[in-house]
């Protein structure tokens, strides 16, 4: 350990999280490291991330159970650009209703208003 991290080399990127927390050993299984994650044990970057499949590249920093792991890129690696997000358009139009479909003279709905859920029929 030197001044207080620990440097990790990528051969490749970006890798996933939970993917990297089993190549790091700091989890059993991937279950068990998604588990980790959603919990809220990982941070990466000084923020605690819940989301598993989050992609981390080289410069990233992962703070877990104490330690921080800097995150470099091996010499003979190529370095991938980091993912952007862009915003999607929003197809809803907002004259469009929302309809009911009409089956054997019931009347279903999409979701249930309650649980969210889509409806299930068995006959």
């Amino acid at each position: 350990m030197q001044d207080g991290f620990i440097e990790i080399e990528l051969e490749e990127e970006p890798i996933e999280l939970c993917n990297l927390l089993k190549v790091l050993d700091l989890a059993e299984t991937g279950g068990h490291a998604k588990l980790l994650i959603t919990e809220g044990y990982v941070a990466v970057n000084d923020e605690i991330c819940t989301q598993k499949r989050k992609k981390i590249y080289s410069g990233d920093i992962l703070h877990f159970d104490g330690d921080e792991f800097h995150l470099t890129l091996a010499p003979d690696a190529t370095p991938q650009p980091r993912a952007v997000a862009t915003p999607k358009p929003s197809t809803a139009t907002p004259t469009a209703s929302k309809k009911k479909r009409q089956k054997s003279g019931k009347s279903y709905t999409q979701v249930d208003k309650n649980t969210g859920r889509k409806p299930i029929s068995f006959g």
